[in-house]
C-alpha cells in the first residue's frame, strides 16, 4: 500500500555526507532508505539500508525495485555515492583508472537516475539531488580527474532539470568544499606515477590534510540537501559551507586572473 509519507533514497549512506543526510531527512519527516555495498550490515540507528553497488546495473535495478515493492513510490533521490583520487598530475592515472572513477562518480549517478525516473514520471513528481563539488565549478590542479567527474555531474544535472521540470520533477546539485568525512578511505592512489610529480604530490597531500583539519562537518552539507529538497522553487546549484560559497562567488564575479592566482597561492604552487 502506498503511504503519504515522503520516501527518500540516499546512496552511500553508511558514513559521511550520506549518513548525515539520511539522518537529517528522517528528522524532517521523510522515510529514508540508505544504500551501501554492505546493505543491512551497514545500518545505523533507524535508517533502513539496502544493498547497492552503483557501478552495477543489476544491483541498481534490484535496489530500486525493492524500494518500490516496499513503499510503492519514491519522492527524493540523493545521489551521494562517490570516490576521490589522491593529488597527482592528470597524466599519472591510466585510462582504466579514469574510467573507474567516472563509473562511480558520474555513471553511478546516471544509473540511479535512470532507474528512479520512470517511477517519478508516473507519479508526476519527484526531486533528484546530486552531491557534486565546488571543484566541479572551480577546478583545481592535480585533482583533474575528480574535478572532471564533478563537472560532468554539473552539466548532466543542469540539462536534466530542463528536461524534467515540466513533468513535476526538479534536479539540484549540492556543491561542498572540503568536508570532514571518511573520504580518504574511498580515495584511490594514482596508478601511473611519475618522478616528475613526486614533490608536488607530497606537498599537496600535506596542503589537503591541513584543509581537512578545518573542513565543514557533514551536517553542513546535509542541511543544504534538506533545504533543496523542501524548496518550493529549488535552485539548480547550492554551494554548501562558507568556503564553497566564497569560491562560487569568486567564479561568478572575480576576474579570471585573480581567481587563478588565488587558487595557486592556496595550493602553495610557486608558478
Amino acid at each position: 500500500m502506498t503511504s503519504n509519507t515522503p520516501i527518500a533514497l540516499v546512496t552511500g549512506a553508511s558514513s559521511g555526507i550520506g549518513e548525515a543526510t539520511a539522518k537529517r531527512l528522517e528528522q524532517a519527516g521523510y522515510k529514508v532508505y540508505g544504500t551501501s555495498r554492505r546493505g543491512a550490515q551497514a545500518a545505523q540507528g533507524t535508517i533502513r539500508m539496502l544493498a547497492l553497488d552503483v557501478t552495477n546495473d543489476t544491483s541498481v535495478a534490484a535496489a530500486v525495485s525493492e524500494l518500490i515493492r516496499l513503499e510503492g513510490h519514491i519522492d527524493l533521490l540523493v545521489n551521494n555515492a562517490g570516490i576521490g583520487i589522491a593529488p597527482a598530475g592528470a597524466e599519472e592515472s591510466s585510462i582504466e583508472q579514469a574510467q573507474a572513477l567516472f563509473d562511480t562518480n558520474f555513471f553511478g549517478l546516471m544509473r540511479m537516475t535512470r532507474a528512479v525516473l520512470p517511477h517519478m514520471r508516473r507519479q508526476g513528481s519527484g526531486r533528484i539531488i546530486n552531491i557534486g563539488s565546488i571543484l566541479g565549478v572551480v577546478p583545481m590542479p592535480y585533482i583533474a580527474l575528480y574535478a572532471a567527474s564533478k563537472h560532468a555531474v554539473e552539466g548532466y544535472s543542469e540539462a536534466l532539470d530542463h528536461e524534467l521540470r515540466t513533468r513535476g520533477i526538479r534536479v539540484a546539485v549540492i556543491e561542498p568544499a572540503f568536508t570532514k568525512t571518511a573520504f580518504e578511505a574511498n580515495t584511490i592512489e594514482p596508478d601511473a606515477t611519475l618522478d616528475e610529480y613526486r614533490s608536488v604530490r607530497a606537498r599537496l597531500t600535506q596542503v589537503f590534510s591541513q584543509s581537512m583539519a578545518s573542513a565543514d562537518d557533514p551536517d553542513v552539507v546535509a542541511r543544504v540537501v534538506l533545504k533543496a529538497a523542501r524548496a518550493a522553487r529549488p535552485k539548480l546549484r547550492y554551494p554548501a559551507g562558507v568556503a564553497a560559497g566564497r569560491l562560487s562567488l569568486l567564479r561568478a564575479f572575480a576576474p579570471a586572473g585573480i581567481l587563478d592566482a588565488g587558487i595557486r597561492k592556496n595550493l602553495q604552487l610557486n608558478n
